[in-house]
């Protein structure tokens, strides 16, 4: 790698600026129809590439890394978190990951903050009936929605991205409630007025919505589990930008559509790109394609830490989006 450019294998199309840096840097090879590529493949990759640039879509398992060449080194994970990818199966093989930490934290934030603004108003329902042409004017009783000045919400996940939502929810004049493996600093609790529960159940069962916003690890998945979601009191919005892992995607449709629940904003789902049908039915959720990090600078500025973190392990440093198993 120190007297030939490193062969760099990126499994999906990146934006443009991103993939001429690359081919500038390295010897990249390109995913020119964007197609996913298949288990098969993934493992072709592994065993031809020096380092492998994956997406968040891209199952890296510890059957792919067992295949994996001597020469693989380096994981470049183009997202941010890194629950598609077996890192202890990486680091018994010697092989580093890193991601791209930050850049989304904003546009995640702000996608949140839409969601939670847009379910309780009934802003889907509100569109549908433009678009169909049945509106016939303004009307005292027509989709009264409720407001959310006031009302209590419940942050799983107060990391930089819950942070960031509580700032937002703060100015809407929500009251910020959150459940985190441990209290923030004294300082920004006060700054947010946050009230922390050590019990994720007891605070549950005390808000108005609730803003899923942990990543997905063995702890976490179904940590919103059939039991949990039945603790929500019926008035209650869920809003999911972090992972579909976290939430018992079935259990919550049983609820949707038993009436239990007061609505849903998903961006994301716990078998993409499936979706339970009852979701899609349901006018009182909101559904998106996975787009919370979908700004053009977002995905231009996790290309640049893409190409800086192999850049910095190419030339022997360590990376500085290096993830650490123990992060996870």
């Amino acid at each position: 790698m120190a007297t030939t450019k490193p062969v760099v294998i990126v499994t999906r199309k990146l934006p443009e600026a991103t993939e001429m840096r690359l081919k500038e840097l390295f010897d990249a090879q390109l995913n020119d129809d964007d197609t996913p590529m298949s288990r098969d493949q993934l493992i072709a990759a592994v065993g031809a590439a020096d380092v492998l640039v994956p997406t968040v879509t891209d199952r890296i398992s510890a059957e792919v890394i067992a295949a994996a060449g001597d020469r693989l080194k380096l994981i470049a994970n183009y997202g941010n978190g890194v629950d598609n990818i077996d890192l202890r199966s990486a680091r018994e093989k010697g092989i580093s990951v890193t991601n791209t930490p930050g850049v989304l934290t904003e546009d995640t934030a702000d996608m949140t903050m839409a969601l939670i603004l847009a379910v309780p108003r009934r802003l889907y329902e509100g569109a549908q009936v433009i678009r169909s042409g049945d509106w016939s004017g303004w009307s005292p009783t027509f989709l009264p929605g409720h407001r959310i000045w006031g009302k209590r919400l419940g942050i799983i996940g107060m990391g930089h991205i819950g942070t960031a939502v509580a700032r937002r929810a703060r100015g809407f004049g929500l009251k910020i409630h959150y459940h985190n493996r441990r209290p923030v600093h004294p300082d920004l609790e006060a700054e947010l007025e946050a009230t922390y529960w050590d019990s994720l159940d007891q605070m549950l069962a005390r808000v108005d919505i609730v803003s899923v916003n942990c990543p997905h690890t063995p702890a976490t998945f179904h940590l919103l589990s059939r039991r949990r979601l039945e603790l929500l009191q019926p008035h209650c919005y869920i809003v999911n930008t972090s992972r579909g892992e976290v939430i018992d995607e079935r259990a919550l449709g049983d609820l949707i559509a038993g009436g239990r629940i007061a609505g849903a904003g998903l961006d994301v789902f716990e078998h993409e790109p499936a979706v339970d049908p009852r979701l899609t039915a349901a006018d009182n959720v909101i559904l998106l394609p996975h787009l919370g990090s979908a700004t053009i600078e977002g995905r231009r500025e996790m290309g640049e830490k893409v190409a800086i973190n192999i850049q910095a392990f190419v030339d022997g440093h360590t990376p500085p989006d290096r993830v650490l198993e123990t992060m996870y």
